[in-house]
């Protein structure tokens, strides 16, 4: 089907302004990617002090409000690209202060790499555990001593790489009340960057986590999935799994053709009842 001039106008517009702040190695984006607006939103890049230097975070928060509960957002593996800041954007629209760090700073520029097995083997595979949380505990110390965060209302949420940050980050801290993890590996290879992963976490886990994962995704089979569900059942955190049986990896990132309208929208759902449920709520 051929469309009209103006609306092959609008969508080449749409995709050219969706390209800006993209990485590199998700291009082309989508035409259809949601844009989250700043009015109404105090939002944009700052520095945090760190101990070997100045970390830098996305935030978004309600414009002229302080003390509000605090959602980390932890990025892709593609770093912390435009799609992190618009989950930012989103959430505080909703009431949130919302922040993404990014994490790998140090090892490089994430969004500049044009393809994935470069990214893994020059950026990613350099990023350790240790470090990713001891930042995480970084930002929410300053966002709680800059007045935007209460001090008591954390959650945390992730996608891709950030998911499984977020399961890590839930047995890291015990003062986050909710974890919401996308479609993040949950089993692995034991390395010094990695020394623990999900499944090894999973009895001794006290904060909630709800999984939210694709059916048809080929990176994390299902039986890694019945797995983490039986550890998650005879432990004490309540956290659950929900699985989109028709849903491929990356369900959420409405920029990539991965994305799956309703299974996103599902989880977002589940997302806000969750931190509601649990005490982050707005």
């Amino acid at each position: 089907m051929t469309l009209p001039p103006e609306d092959r106008s609008r969508r080449q517009f749409l995709s050219a302004l969706a390209a800006a702040g993209f990485a590199a190695a998700v291009q082309p984006v989508c035409a259809d990617t949601i844009l989250t607006p700043t009015d109404g939103l105090d939002a944009g890049m700052d520095r945090v002090a760190a101990n070997d230097g100045f970390l830098p975070v996305y935030r978004a928060v309600p414009q002229g409000r302080k003390n509000l509960p605090l959602i980390l957002v932890v990025q892709e593996i593609f770093g912390l690209h435009e799609h992190i800041k618009d989950i930012c954007r989103r959430l505080a629209r909703l009431g949130y202060c919302a922040i993404a760090p990014d994490l790998y700073y140090r090892q490089g520029d994430a969004t500049k790499v044009s393809d994935i097995p470069t990214l893994l083997k020059t950026i990613v595979a350099f990023v350790p555990d240790e470090q990713v949380l001891r930042d995480l505990d970084t930002v929410v110390r300053w966002a709680q001593g800059s007045g935007y965060y209460d001090g008591h209302r954390l959650g945390i949420t992730g996608f891709c790489w950030g998911g499984r940050i977020t399961w890590m980050y839930c047995g890291h801290n015990p003062q986050v009340r909710a974890g919401v993890a996308w479609y993040g590996k949950l089993e692995g290879e034991e390395t010094a960057m990695t020394p623990q992963h999900p499944i090894n976490i999973a009895d001794s886990l006290q904060v909630p986590v709800l999984g939210l994962y694709g059916g048809q995704d080929a990176g994390i089979p299902q039986d890694s999935l019945g797995r983490m569900r039986s550890r998650l059942a005879s432990a004490h955190s309540q956290s659950e799994i929900v699985i989109y049986p028709d849903a491929p990896h990356a369900f959420n990132a409405d920029y990539r053709p991965s994305y799956r309208k309703a299974a996103a929208e599902d989880g977002w759902r589940r997302m806000r009842e969750w931190f509601s449920v649990h005490g982050v709520n707005v």
